[in-house]
């Protein structure tokens, strides 16, 4: 359980609930996704983008750029008439920005804009409120060899292998979680029995590295929402079946506002 008194513990969430809020709203931050363009080998204009986007082999190809006003993170002028992405690289269009994306080997461009309304409109994250009795010893069980098939809130599935799981007692619930992760910390996709009602559909949690003796502590209170509840242009994944609890888990972030 948390070491810290109850006053640690409250200021200490609080502070975190604070930072994800700001982290959510920031311009180009989760609520600022307007658009998620998947390309082909044919050339397209997008929304939001200038010039035109398809995909190659190796990456997104953007082309007839030149005097589009981009520029890089760093806020270098881009002055060739054709750039280059992969997954996870940035370019500043406006105040916009644009994001390469990748999933199993098909290509994406994505628009952050600040004057996207599922940004403009939030105000905050409700949650519930802090309890230390959320705060769940487990154990963690490696699963070095186990396979999983993920589906995405779009409908696709991919084969994903989960470092194992971790075990705890919740209520009258006995609860195997399936989590991915490595030596930083574990992390899941979870519903519960306030999924869909009290809370989004489903969240997302992380924990610490399990000790070398396995234990690890599962802090429901850090419950988060997954970026699919702040834009429908997220492809999240969905909970695997064991990770669909009949608790009510009422800790952690509970529902967009103002949306």
């Amino acid at each position: 359980m948390s070491s810290e008194t109850p006053a640690e513990f409250i200021a200490s969430w609080s502070s975190w609930h604070a930072a994800r809020e700001r982290a959510v709203r920031a311009p180009h931050g989760i609520a600022s996704l307007r658009f998620t363009h998947w390309l082909t080998d044919e050339a397209a204009a997008l929304e939001g983008a200038p010039g035109t986007w398809r995909a190659d082999d190796t990456g997104i190809v953007g082309e007839r750029l030149t005097g589009a006003g981009l520029t890089t993170p760093s806020g270098a002028q881009i002055m060739t008439d054709r750039v280059e992405l992969v997954h996870g690289d940035e370019l500043h269009y406006g105040d916009s920005l644009l994001r390469g994306m990748e999933r199993d080997g098909v290509y994406a461009l994505r628009v952050l804009d600040p004057e996207t309304p599922g940004r403009t409109a939030l105000t905050g994250i409700s949650a519930f409120t802090p309890d230390s009795a959320w705060i769940r010893p487990a154990r963690f069980v490696p699963s070095p060899d186990a396979t999983v098939e993920t589906e995405s809130i779009d409908g696709h599935v991919t084969t994903e292998t989960p470092v194992g799981r971790v075990e705890f007692e919740l209520a009258d619930e006995s609860v195997s979680m399936t989590v991915t992760g490595g030596p930083n910390g574990l992390w899941a996709v979870f519903a519960d029995g306030t999924s869909g009602d009290e809370s989004y559909r489903f969240r997302f949690i992380n924990m610490p590295a399990p000790t070398a003796e396995g234990h690890v502590l599962v802090d429901f209170n850090r419950a988060y929402l997954p970026p699919c509840a702040f834009s429908d242009h997220y492809v999240c994944p969905l909970p695997a079946p064991n990770n669909r609890l009949r608790t009510r888990i009422t800790a952690g972030e509970q529902l967009p506002l103002g949306v």
